[in-house]
């Protein structure tokens, strides 16, 4: 007599009810995306794994519906993200789908233009130095002063003046 998914689940043995149950929800994936059916499938016994305190025995110690309840949670997700990420592309005026070839594409419409790159060049040290913290790095003003050994005021005054630059250059750009 095989022992009841639930009783896998409170003894921990996930490896037991990994393989009663991986082919079904596989296919269940398989049937709605299949290119991402493993990936998917993956994520749901990882996410069945962390949540296993939260099973509850309501089909008779079959725990795929639970597994399928999360698995369709899974999806929602996924295809939420997919949504999100189509429409940044979309935004950005990327291709929607990328050929190995259209990385170098990507790359070179994000990569700074040559224009852009002088103008930075040309920029003083430490005005540079202070934009790339806080634009590129993302720093508040105090981490750019403490990066630099500034007072936060002067940390704003060498930003402003260095985007005040750009600015000035911008027709070029």
């Amino acid at each position: 007599m095989s022992v009841p998914d639930a009783d896998l689940i409170r003894s921990h043995d996930f490896g037991v009810l990994y393989a009663r149950h991986v082919e079904a929800v596989h296919g269940w994936f398989a049937a709605r995306v299949a290119w991402a059916a493993a990936d998917l499938t993956a994520e749901t016994f990882a996410r069945a794994w962390l949540a296993r305190r939260s099973f509850r025995d309501e089909r008779g110690g079959s725990a795929l519906p639970w597994l399928l309840g999360i698995g369709r949670n899974v999806l929602r997700e996924s295809a939420r993200r997919d949504r999100v990420e189509t429409a940044a592309r979309e935004r950005l005026g990327l291709p929607l789908e990328l050929a190995d070839d259209d990385f170098a594409a990507v790359d070179e419409r994000l990569s700074p233009r040559p224009s852009l790159r002088a103008a930075l060049e040309a920029l003083p040290d430490h005005e540079r130095r202070a934009l790339e913290l806080r634009v590129v790095d993302e720093l508040p003003y105090d981490d750019v002063a403490r990066s630099l050994r500034i007072r936060p005021a002067a940390a704003r005054l060498r930003v402003s003046r260095a985007l005040r630059r750009l600015s000035a250059l911008k027709e070029d750009l």
